[in-house]
């Protein structure tokens, strides 16, 4: 397999010219958050949280923001929201659809928990569908190995799910 370099220094970040940080944010960050640490840096993953809750992921443009009133660098906030999973930094379905792939899952069959989503859904983990409602993700661990095979949508844990379970649950969202 060979490596697609991309051109990181030319991309263009999509901008707006309203700030994602509004000056309630801002000032909930500055007075409550920040100050409960040692270091700036230390509020990073709680402002990512708030930011995501706020508008669904977290936009480029929000994370140059994070990254200045956090007084760090913009790679170090993409580098903290690309590796944790629970972080989305490009816009997510209306219903996020997660497949535990941990050991005890993957002992349960979660396998064919996610192939069944993918020809469901038409997407791979990771995707969402055209028209938004659902984003597809496989998981690494959702801590409730007793459970397995187990599955989030959105908030809600589900587990023991077979294919007939988890037909019933996606059937049973509202549009």
């Amino acid at each position: 397999m060979a490596w697609t370099v991309k051109p990181s220094a030319t991309t263009k970040i999509p901008t707006r010219d309203e700030p994602y940080l509004t000056a309630e944010m801002i000032e909930r960050f500055t007075g409550e958050i920040i100050p409960r640490y040692e270091q700036k840096r230390g509020a990073l993953m709680p402002i990512l949280h708030e930011v995501q809750h706020a508008y669904g992921y977290i936009p480029y443009q929000a994370m140059i923001e994070i990254a200045a009133l956090l007084e760090i660098s913009p790679g170090d906030v993409l580098d903290t929201a690309s590796f944790y999973e629970e972080y989305h930094i490009e816009p997510v379905g209306k219903y996020v659809v997660a497949v535990c792939q941990s050991i005890a899952c993957e002992v349960c069959g979660h396998q064919t928990i996610l192939d069944h989503l993918r020809d469901r859904l038409g997407i791979e983990p990771h995707e969402t569908t055209d028209d938004g409602k659902f984003t597809l993700l496989a998981l690494e661990c959702l801590g409730a190995c007793d459970g397995a095979p187990c599955a989030l949508v959105n908030d809600d844990r589900f587990d023991n799910v077979t294919i007939e379970r988890i037909d019933e649950i996606l059937d049973g969202l509202p549009d």
